[in-house]
């Protein structure tokens, strides 16, 4: 399989704007993102969509591939398509990666790259949730998924819920996975998921991937024991940093 990575990255953000140009540690976040995606040897190609000119001047100056894409995409699934479109090649699939993930895994993008057999239609990661205090934080997003490890369910609430259990154990009475959000998209699927109206339970949950589901696309689920370190404020970066012992 021809698989591309695309790595989204608009310089607007509301708590963090130039995100993608911040220095870390001698190199900008979009650069080290890029590095790392080059590393990955289940990707035939890494390139950057943005829609700033700034960010794409300096992706050139290191060496990368910047497309450019209009502003006003409502998410990064239509960046990436936009930007596949503008790229001018074909793929078999694409991998949305993270742009605020300075130190991803190379091994964790190829962990998903080994599902992107031809018959998967969407594919993303989780990664198991060993905590009461995650389990219940409504910021990471719940996984319920079929015998086949494809999603039944993304949710910030918890589910399934553990009758006659306190909720400080049901970590131990059942296999909850909260998700890690990569995903990977048959080129095909992609396009049809670009015309797709928003749905009811995706606004309910601000969650784009429920309008796949509502709609009827299978998301193949793979497991990592890589996790992710996103950076949305200054105070992550520093976080961040003190957890990679920088």
């Amino acid at each position: 399989m021809k698989i591309i990575g695309i790595i989204p990255a608009r310089y607007a953000s509301t708590r963090y704007p130039g995100k993608p140009l911040i220095d870390i540690l001698g190199k900008s976040m979009i650069q080290r993102v890029y590095e790392k995606a080059k590393e990955a040897k289940g990707l035939s190609e890494v390139i950057i969509a943005t829609d700033d000119e700034r960010i794409a001047q300096h992706v050139r100056e290191f060496g990368g591939v910047a497309v450019l894409t209009k502003e006003d995409h409502p998410s990064g699934t239509d960046r990436c398509y936009e930007a596949l479109l503008n790229h001018g090649k074909e793929f078999d699939y694409v991998l949305n990666i993270q742009g605020d993930e300075p130190f991803i895994d190379p091994e964790q993008i190829n962990e998903l790259c080994a599902v992107c057999t031809g018959s998967t239609e969407l594919a993303t990661q989780m990664i198991p949730v060993d905590s009461h205090e995650i389990l219940f934080d409504m910021g990471e997003v719940k996984i319920v998924m079929n015998t086949q490890q494809e999603a039944l369910y993304f949710s910030r609430m918890v589910i399934p819920y553990i009758k006659g259990v306190p909720q400080t154990e049901w970590h131990k009475h059942h296999a909850y996975f909260r998700h890690v959000g990569m995903y990977a998209y048959r080129t095909d699927v992609l396009k049809e998921l670009t015309q797709l109206a928003p749905s009811a339970l995706e606004n309910a949950e601000s969650l784009e991937q429920l309008r796949w589901l509502e709609n009827g696309y299978k998301i193949k689920l793979v497991q990592t024991t890589y996790d992710s370190h996103c950076i949305d404020t200054p105070e992550d970066l520093v976080r961040v940093l003190k957890h990679m012992g920088r």
